[in-house]
Parts: C-alpha cells; structure tokens; sequence
C-alpha cells in the first residue's frame, strides 16, 4: 500500500470512527490528514453517506491554494477552514469538526468548557476555548475561511498553545479538535464531547461548580505530556518510574 492509498485508509477510518463514537449523525462532520511532504490534504467529501464512502472518495486538496487535486467529489464544505489550520500550525497532521450534541449545545450558549477536575487537565492544559461570533459581513463573506480566521484570532488573542489546547467551540457553530495524527484528532473530539457533558452535569449539580486549582491541572497534565511525562507505555520498554513520594 502506497503512502497515499494509506493516509486515504486512515482518513476515511477517522471519519467513520466520529460516527462509531456517537460523535456524529447524518453527514454532520468530516475528519481530514495532511501529507506535509507532498502539501496536501486529505478529506471526506461534502454530504457524502458514511455508510457508502470508499478510501478512494477522500478528497485530496492542495494545501497551498484549495484546489482539489483529483476526482469528481467535492470536499467538505469545512475545507477552507482546515486548510487555514494547517497553514498556521505546521505542528498538527490531523483535525475534526462534529456536531456533538453536548459540545455543540455549549458552543450554541457560547461559553468555553472550564477545566474543573482532572479529567479534564488530562488532555486540555486549561479551558476549552470559545471564539467570539463571526460578523455579518464575514458570515456573508468567505464564511469557512473566516471561521479557522476565528479560531486562530482566539488562539492568538489568549496566547494559547494549539499543542496543549487542541480543540476549541465556534460561537453558535460547533467544535473543533486537532492532533498530530488525524486518529489523535479524533480522540481529542471525543474527549470534548466528554468533557462538555460532565460541564453540564456538574452544573446541574451545583450553580457554583468549581474549577480545577492550576497545581493539580498542571500535575494531570505534565503527567501524560512533555518531558516529564510518565503516564503509559514507552515504545522501547517498560514505562517510567512514578516519581517517588517521599513517607
């Protein structure tokens, strides 16, 4: 299998993974992969039945311009904003849009989702993020385009590091989540969705829900990411020690 038939496989199995996890009905996401090498991107087609897509119906699109490459589908009505994703953050390979159900109703409210446990500080290092609402005119305008200008605009107001935030609510739209892979992209939308409907149980627990203090956020983070990382596997062998507690 060539490099290209594989990212096809992978891209089309992340799409129907969104429908396997309960993150999307209908046609309501899509799931794309980029081959940085080559500059180009991988994505599902625009309102195409899942149960009847094939690897070879993913759309490749050039990174550079938004031309698709090859074959008679168009790609998802999304790809503008994918493509200005990938253009900003070269550290990213994969990104999905769903219309969860719990994620999409906070986005529709317009709050983000506060990190309040460590659950949470396990795979977001801080709030999942909500962009201000688009205006009329760029609603009107290049509204996919000016949808990831949204996003970045957010990311790049709060100084947050797409790496440890990888995922965000569009105002009144929806949630976005990315990864290095695109597998990684889908997990980090599921735990979105997850992390949005615990938000909603606690608050119907409590009109005061309390937010995770930055010393344990920190220490479920760093736990699982970066150098001192120590949750997991290591691929060539057993995993790290747990740093020691002193009696």
């Amino acid at each position: 299998m060539s490099d290209e038939q594989e990212l096809r496989r992978r891209v089309l199995q992340a799409n129907l993974d969104l429908v396997r996890l309960g993150l999307v009905i209908f046609t309501w996401g899509n799931a794309s992969a980029i081959d940085r090498e080559r500059g180009v991107m991988w994505i599902k087609p625009s309102g195409v039945d899942y149960a009847r897509m094939t690897p070879e119906d993913m759309v490749p699109v050039k990174l550079e311009d938004g031309s698709v490459l090859s074959g008679k589908l168009r790609p998802s009505s999304d790809t503008a904003t994918h493509l200005a994703l990938y253009r900003a953050w070269p550290r990213i390979g994969g990104i999905v849009h769903t219309h969860s159900e719990y994620a999409t109703s906070i986005a529709q409210a317009g709050v983000p989702i506060p990190a309040q446990g460590s659950t949470h500080a396990d795979y977001f290092h801080g709030d999942v993020p909500v962009t201000r609402s688009l205006t009329q005119a760029e609603v009107e305008g290049e509204y996919e385009a000016n949808t990831g200008s949204v996003i970045l605009e957010r990311f790049v107001q709060g100084q947050l590091d797409p790496a440890a935030v990888p995922g965000v609510l569009v105002d009144q739209h929806g949630p976005f989540s990315w990864g290095v892979t695109v597998e990684q992209a889908v997990m980090h939308a599921g735990t979105m969705e997850h992390l949005a409907k615990m938000f909603v149980h606690a608050a119907a627990v409590t009109q005061r829900p309390r937010r995770v203090p930055r010393f344990l956020l920190d220490k479920h983070y760093t736990r699982k990411h970066g150098p001192k990382a120590y949750y997991g596997q290591s691929p060539g062998g057993p995993a790290p020690r747990a740093p020691r507690q002193d009696p």
